[in-house]
């Protein structure tokens, strides 16, 4: 792992996507696999947290507002950056230096995201960009850091990209596309497999073409996402602002508390 140059962003905007390599410590890794388990199990409550639940009673996903039963099937959970150990990971130096190129001096966090295949999980993620009309801010980020916190293979639904797709811009502001989207611009001998091994980090571009499988394995496989964007991004209906991770007013792992009410009363993205 190296600090992130211009020769790091040339390849990155040519390609969409960059390697970042392991930037977590096997302890930290560690840590936020523990940490990630003792919130979907309740042993670890906040209670502006929003979770989202495959109900295996239904075979149907509906959001929660906290841990509202003790299950490893959450399929997703948003507002990580009110935890320490997931705050103090998404502050590294190596993402503050991706994050200050391009976001700014004063960089917010748009989502700090959970996403979780659990075992013999038969849904599939349609092809879509990370941007939309349905996120609801004012202009469109470009960095996300997704982290890989087991290992992702083609056999458990590991991410697959359409390689340098981001440069067509914005496809649609509906997020996913539908069939004749998916002929023209993700044709299956276009899509590149992107396995990752537990703590490697990949920088993703939020118009990067991507989508993952479904994951029939005996064992879950679990991933994390943050995206960066400039801390004057504000929502298009209520001006509101977003948790500030380098900067002036920036959140600390030492002394950062619950998510203010009000911040998680609609949800963007």
């Amino acid at each position: 792992m190296i600090p992130f140059d211009d020769s790091d962003h040339e390849r990155f905007m040519a390609q969409g996507y960059l390697r970042l390599g392991r930037v977590a410590s096997a302890e930290q890794l560690a840590d936020l696999q523990q940490r990630i388990d003792d919130i979907m199990l309740g042993h670890v409550r906040y209670e502006n947290m929003r979770l989202q639940l495959f109900d295996e009673a239904t075979g149907q996903l509906r959001r929660t507002m906290g841990s509202e039963v003790s299950t490893l099937s959450y399929r997703r959970i948003d507002d990580l950056e009110q935890d320490p150990l997931f705050l103090e990971y998404m502050q590294h130096p190596v993402f503050a230096g991706i994050a200050h190129r391009y976001a700014g001096t004063h960089v917010s966090v748009f989502r700090s995201m959970f996403m979780n295949k659990p075992a013999r999980w038969t849904q599939e993620l349609a092809w879509h960009q990370d941007v939309g009309s349905g996120w609801g801010i004012d202009r469109d980020p470009i960095s996300t850091v997704w982290t890989a916190l087991d290992e992702a293979t083609k056999a458990n639904g590991c991410m697959q990209i359409v390689f340098g797709s981001h440069l067509h811009g914005v496809i649609n502001e509906r997020h996913f596309l539908d069939e004749d989207e998916r002929q023209i611009y993700a044709r299956p001998e276009d899509v590149i497999d992107l396995p990752a091994e537990a703590g490697e980090a990949i920088l993703l571009h939020n118009l990067l073409l991507h989508r993952s499988g479904t994951n029939p394995t005996a064992t879950a496989r679990r991933a994390y996402s943050v995206t960066y964007m400039n801390a004057a991004t504000r929502t298009r209906d209520t001006g509101q602002g977003f948790p500030v991770l380098f900067g002036a007013g920036a959140l600390d792992p030492a002394t950062v508390a619950g998510k203010q009410a009000e911040l998680v009363q609609t949800f963007y993205g």
